[in-house]
């Protein structure tokens, strides 16, 4: 095995020689790595706080600037009230613990979901953590949360439809270009390398438009023992991998 320094110039070195800058993650497995515990769900999710933090630690050492992660899908509401009370108050706290960290490495935070159906004061949470940290530069962290891709598209056709009825655009110009900037991502490159943990073989409605031609990475550690060390595993891997983007 390398040393930790090698390693991570090993890392740094793909990273540049691939221009791997954005890496999304479904950040899965909470809820089962606490049953093998026989720990409650709760557990696993504060547990994943603790991974969040230690991957965003990394990608601030590898130098990724785009980190966007899965907290909260739309189908999400579906889950037991008690445990959705819980992912909303765990967030509010997590957001008001974690902006001295983020301000301390550089971490610019931004939410992307639809905010509409979440309490008001949630919200303000929300925008505080972004207010607080618009100015950081060294990595930018995209928490999707109330978040559903195919809801993402729906209300990027309902924009673009709007523009073209106010004679804003014609229809026939509307090419990828103007859907891209039409959805939450659109001030950002879409995602290189997808990683999934807990080893689950699908995407669940996560940025359907914007990982089309993102390499793929399925990891069957769970999202509480991800790590540094995961991360980097799963970088070697996207530099052994050959690009095409379906030429």
């Amino acid at each position: 095995m390398p040393d930790t320094l090698d390693l991570i110039e090993n890392i740094e070195t793909i990273i540049k020689e691939t221009n791997l800058q954005h890496i999304a993650v479904i950040m899965d497995g909470n809820r089962r790595w606490a049953k093998n515990k026989f720990l409650p769900s709760a557990a696993g999710h504060k547990k994943g706080v603790e991974a969040l933090r230690a991957t965003l630690k990394a990608c601030v050492k590898f130098g990724i600037k785009y980190l966007t992660v899965y907290a909260f899908s739309t189908e999400n509401w579906k889950r037991p009230q008690e445990e959705v009370d819980f992912l909303m108050s765990l967030l509010a706290k997590t957001i008001v613990d974690e902006v001295p960290e983020f301000l301390e490495n550089d971490i610019k935070l931004t939410f992307i979901g639809d905010r509409e159906p979440l309490k008001k004061d949630l919200v303000k949470v929300l925008e505080y953590g972004e207010n607080e940290t618009n100015h950081c530069k060294a990595l930018n962290l995209q928490i999707a949360f109330n978040y559903g891709s195919r809801m993402e598209i729906t209300k990027a056709v309902q924009k673009i439809c709007k523009q073209v009825l106010n004679g804003e655009l014609n229809y026939n110009e509307i090419t990828e270009k103007t859907i891209s900037e039409n959805l939450y991502t659109n001030n950002i490159p879409d995602p290189d390398l997808l990683i999934r943990t807990g080893g689950e073989k699908r995407i669940s409605n996560y940025l359907l438009w914007q990982a089309a031609y993102s390499e793929i990475y399925i990891t069957e550690t769970f999202w509480p023992d991800f790590d540094e060390a995961a991360l980097a595993k799963a970088i070697i891997e996207f530099g052994s991998r050959s690009r095409r983007f379906g030429k």
